[in-house]
């Protein structure tokens, strides 16, 4: 099996730049083939294993995805072919979802694989299905699948439960060709809507209110492709700069929006940590041994529940003790037993983890078995004294492309080997 091998004890020194954002490109280039008229240009798109899946599913279904250069992505579907998406492909990710509102948008009919993705937890396809249903359509989960139909998909005001950004998303790809306004209450708000409202707008769609709890979709007959340019991974920023406060060091990452950060930036400076920031970057370091902080996730603007994990392993060598509270996903602390094996002391109580940080972790063969709680491992591994062995780095690729070079790039000691 593939892994990592990382010498760690190196202060993470350096400027690295952030890629595209993932939780915004899957879901604008799946929209994208909501148009019938033209193509799609889409710029600054990372080329993780997820989107690399989805691209595969939408040639199946008859669209034209082709790649322009390293990030730049064209997207035509003047007409789409197929309505049932290749099951050993969408069920691997979590984004296919997308591709049931985008079936029945276009097609009226959805053959969709129930998608996979991490284990963190449930994270039920109920709230999706109930906004289909709430728009005219009929769904039923049946031999694996998503089964979706719609002859007419109807405007309609709709709760979104628990403030789901998955569902927020769907219902905005599906609404958007439906008849009539569609009102999404207790909608997300984080940057990744906003991004897909913009996109959404450019190609002819009329959606207001994205970045509040309250958006309203008016639907339209056809949409137009146009270009676009996805906002910076705040995931992937977070990572980088957390794991340069956690390793003592220094760094410095740019295409990255500082306001998409802020609760993080506010926790690392609550620890110790030093923050630096300009129009499109942000820098961070450390000025001794970090503190322990209290977490607790929370929808955006609230601590993202994708940094909680790495956030994890830099208090698991902070002075003190942490208490972190995850209150999105059910089983996001699978990875905590991993860091266990490295010397942290960390004790899980159903959604709460209790961290006392230590003076040093030491390397050990781990496991992987998500991406954010492979990005954690790497963070301690890169923290820890001696030799780290991470597996199941497919799950990491997954969320971070060339994670390895860009460490390399900061002075990190990072392979991967067989």
């Amino acid at each position: 099996m593939a892994r990592f091998l990382v010498t760690g004890g190196i202060p993470l020194k350096g400027t690295i730049t952030a890629n595209g954002s993932k939780n915004s490109a899957l879901p604008i280039i799946t929209a994208a083939a909501l148009a019938a008229e033209g193509e799609s240009v889409l710029e600054n798109v990372p080329r993780y294993t997820d989107i690399l899946d989805l691209c595969e599913i939408l040639r199946q279904l008859g669209a034209r995805v082709e790649w322009d250069g390293s990030c730049t992505l064209r997207v035509a579907a003047p007409k789409l072919t197929a309505w049932e998406a290749p099951y050993h492909l969408a069920r691997k990710l979590r984004g296919s979802t997308y591709v049931v509102g985008l079936l029945l948008a276009r097609r009226g009919q959805a053959e969709v694989a129930v998608p996979g993705g991490c284990d963190i937890g449930a994270r039920p396809v109920d709230f999706h299905l109930r906004g289909f249903r709430s728009l005219g359509a009929e769904t039923r989960v049946e031999h694996g699948s998503i089964l979706a139909q719609a002859s007419r998909l109807e405007g309609t005001v709709i709760f979104v439960d628990r403030a789901s950004v998955g569902t927020t998303v769907n219902l905005m790809i599906t609404a958007s060709l439906a008849s009539g306004t569609t009102v999404l209450e207790n909608a997300a708000r984080e940057p990744e809507i906003v991004d897909l409202a913009n996109f959404l707008n450019g190609m002819g769609g009329h959606v207001r209110g994205a970045g509040t709890n309250v958006i309203r979709i008016e639907g339209v007959e056809v949409l137009h492709g146009t270009r676009h340019e996805v906002i910076p991974d705040r995931i992937e920023a977070g990572t980088y700069l957390i794991a340069g406060v956690a390793t003592g060091g220094r760094v410095r990452v740019e295409n990255a929006i500082p306001e998409h950060l802020r609760t993080v930036l506010a926790k690392l400076e609550e620890a110790g940590a030093q923050v630096a920031e300009g129009t499109d970057w942000v820098e961070a370091w450390a000025n001794g041994r970090l503190q322990a902080v209290d977490i607790q996730t929370q929808p955006y603007p609230g601590f993202p529940t994708d940094l909680q994990s790495p956030f994890v392993s830099l208090l698991s060598v902070a002075e003190g003790v942490s208490v972190v509270e995850e209150t999105i996903f059910d089983n996001r602390f699978g990875f905590a037993n991993e860091l266990i094996r490295m010397g942290a002391d960390i004790k899980v109580e159903r959604n709460t983890a209790l961290v006392r940080g230590g003076e040093r972790l030491t390397g050990a063969p781990i496991e992987a078995r998500d991406i954010r709680g492979g990005a954690a491992l790497m963070v301690a591994g890169l923290s820890a004294e001696g030799e780290t062995e991470i597996g199941g780095m497919r799950h990491i690729d997954r969320g971070y492309h060339a994670m390895e070079e860009k460490l390399t790039a900061l002075g990190a000691r990072v392979r991967r080997g067989e």
